[in-house]
């Protein structure tokens, strides 16, 4: 576990730099520093696909409130992706910082018009 964990975080630091300067959605500083620490972005973008779907894709797909993105975030439910990898769960992320990353993620669920 600690293999997949240390390789996770040198994709996120390897990816991360490059991909989040190109993003088309703006990430806070504090956010994006969490994320990073966190190693989401060994797997997931804010705008695009990679091997997890674009956080705006999720909020996309359904309304989740900050609290099932948590919850979510501590045990992954696979069938609401097919076709996407499973998710590894992370009892690793500190409830606060999923909370803070959750509460971002919300912001970007498609606006009503």
């Amino acid at each position: 576990m600690k293999r997949v964990t240390k390789m996770l975080l040198v994709a996120a630091i390897f990816c991360a730099g490059s991909v989040v300067a190109n993003a088309q959605v703006k990430i806070p500083a504090d956010v994006e520093a969490l994320l990073n620490k966190n190693t989401c972005f060994a797997c997931h973008r804010a705008d695009q696909k990679l091997v997890g779907p674009g956080y705006k894709e999720v909020m996309a797909k359904k309304k989740y409130k900050p609290e099932q993105i948590v919850e979510l975030i501590y045990k992954p439910e696979p069938s609401h992706w097919p076709g996407y990898p499973p998710m590894t769960a992370l009892p690793s992320v500190p409830k606060d910082e999923a909370l803070k990353i959750a509460q971002w993620i919300v912001t970007l669920a498609p606006k009503k018009k």
